[in-house]
């Protein structure tokens, strides 16, 4: 059994966590912490755990006395790269779900999340973890940078086209993005009040959202090319889900025969990607780590149209951390991840 701790188990990333290790056949929960609620029961604070996850929440400041093999840190952005400089040399370890360890340089982290670096030394040595790109690098590594839940979304509809030599433009990419309200965090604020979702829609973070270098960066490496997307998200007034509608324009003749093949072909043992043949919807992958994919060439304008949904809080952050767990310790990748969309 894998000995897990799970360092800030009581935000949306972390409760998912806790859910679906719960029934992972190789995982024992050693222990989970929160800072703000220290010494509660966890189903104190997500009472749908009642009788079912009671564990006394512990600070994450005696995470290196425990007996553990495996944490992940759901903690926010500038603050996980914190425990990662104080763990770094420690036996267990660790898959960072915030964005401190997702981008090549500390100079780039730290134009677009306006601080300096606490390990800077490690940033461009942490593998990206998304199995469908990087997996061979995943097997073994003591740290694992889990990507974004926009990006997730993005790459996976993309990396087919810029892996084909020359066969988009990689400097006039539109991604088009939607995100449930768990993508803002547990935390409530002005954006996030009732009033303020309900029967709205909404975009946000437009020209300079920190996920648009982290897309740029993996499509980038992904064709060998450098990259520039126009990645517009948008907030929707739903709880989760995330659907991405992505724009490519082809340098070589086009067609759906040949496009269909390239996904096929780039996705065939892939155990989490579907491969839809309509437009995918956020029920169709709703608590689950599946990401459905649908790919069409529009004859009459020339582009090609990718459209991606995922769960944000699944395959866009927590499922996809275990299954990186999975690949870390080469145990059966789906293991945990049973799961069938939740509809309606």
């Amino acid at each position: 059994m894998i000995k897990v701790t799970i360092a800030g188990a009581t935000g949306f990333t972390g409760s998912e966590l806790v859910r679906l290790l719960l029934n992972h056949p190789e995982v024992s929960l050693s222990a989970i912490t929160s800072e703000t609620h220290k010494g509660k029961r966890f189903s104190q604070i997500h009472p749908q755990f009642e009788g079912i996850c009671d564990m006394v929440l512990r600070s994450a400041e005696e995470i290196d006395q425990w007996d553990t093999d495996l944490c992940f840190l759901a903690l926010p952005h500038r603050v996980s790269m914190a425990y990662v400089k104080r763990w770094k040399d420690k036996s267990f370890n660790i898959i960072d779900l915030s964005g401190d360890y997702r981008l090549s340089s500390a100079r780039v982290y730290t134009q677009w999340y306006d601080k300096e670096h606490d390990t800077p030394e490690l940033v461009p040595q942490v593998p990206y973890g998304l199995p469908e790109l990087y997996r061979h690098q995943l097997k073994g590594a003591p740290l694992i940078a889990n990507p974004g839940c926009f990006p997730t979304a993005s790459l996976l509809a993309l990396a087919p086209l810029l892996k084909e030599t020359d066969l988009v433009d990689p400097s006039g990419i539109i991604i088009d993005a939607k995100t449930g309200l768990t993508g803002a965090g547990v935390k409530s604020s002005p954006v996030t009040h009732f009033s303020n979702v309900h029967d709205n829609f909404k975009a946000y973070g437009l020209k300079f959202h920190r996920h648009t270098i982290e897309i740029e960066e993996i499509l980038g490496q992904t064709g060998k090319t450098q990259v520039t997307v126009q990645f517009t998200p948008h907030l929707l007034p739903t709880d989760r889900g995330i659907l991405v509608t992505a724009y490519a324009r082809p340098l070589k003749a086009m067609s759906q025969d040949h496009l269909d093949r390239i996904f096929q072909q780039f996705y065939k043992d892939e155990p989490f990607i579907r491969l839809r043949h309509h437009a995918p919807d956020l029920k169709g992958v709703r608590g689950t780590n599946l990401c459905d994919i649908f790919a069409t060439w529009d004859q009459r304008t020339g582009n090609i149209v990718v459209v991606s949904a995922l769960d944000n809080l699944v395959k866009g952050a927590a499922g996809l951390a275990i299954q990186n767990m999975n690949v870390m310790y080469q145990i059966e990748e789906t293991s945990g991840l049973h799961a069938i969309p939740l509809q309606p």
